[in-house]
């Protein structure tokens, strides 16, 4: 039987608690100590990930993508951009970017019109239907952080976004 994207997310959350509480402290180990995958960060922040992209695609609004979703806010957030800008705010390379733009204009998300200053350049903005879209899709990053950060108090869940914000 199949299971549903949220009964997959809440498998891989309770592996991942249960391997929280076996973890040790820093001067529980020494040099000696054999490598253990469960205690290895990459390890760690790729079951997370995992687990973050199975709640994302059980809320996720017009079939968005995460690089999708992020593209939209970040335009919401700072208003009609080029290409190169909007990559550069959501972190991904020129190239990606590309993709990700052509794909929001064939869903009618975003439209492009030559830069007034530089006729080279393509200003990309929010469609009038993402425009109406966008409380829905706050609402949406919300449920899914929400969700994603469940398992932990609200300190941890300061303290996780804090570290995660301080090793990107």
């Amino acid at each position: 039987m199949q299971k549903s994207a949220s009964q997959e997310a809440q498998d891989i959350c309770s592996r991942s608690a249960r391997k929280g509480d076996e973890l040790t402290s820093d001067s529980d180990q020494t040099a000696t100590d054999s490598y253990v995958l469960d205690e290895q960060v990459g390890y760690a922040l790729r079951l997370a990930s995992q687990r973050h992209a199975l709640i994302f695609q059980a809320h996720a609004l017009e079939t968005l993508t995460p690089t999708q979703f992020a593209a939209l806010i970040r335009i919401n957030e700072q208003g009609p951009c080029s290409q190169n800008h909007l990559g550069r705010l959501i972190s991904i390379d020129v190239a990606t970017i590309k993709g990700v733009v052509d794909r929001l204009r064939k869903k009618g998300l975003v439209e492009l019109t030559p830069d007034e200053s530089d006729r080279r350049r393509t200003t990309i903005a929010l469609s009038p239907v993402a425009q109406a879209m966008m409380e829905a899709l706050e609402r949406m990053g919300s449920i899914i952080t929400e969700e994603t950060l469940r398992p932990l108090t609200k300190t941890e869940q300061v303290t996780l976004l804090r570290l995660l914000q301080k090793i990107a």
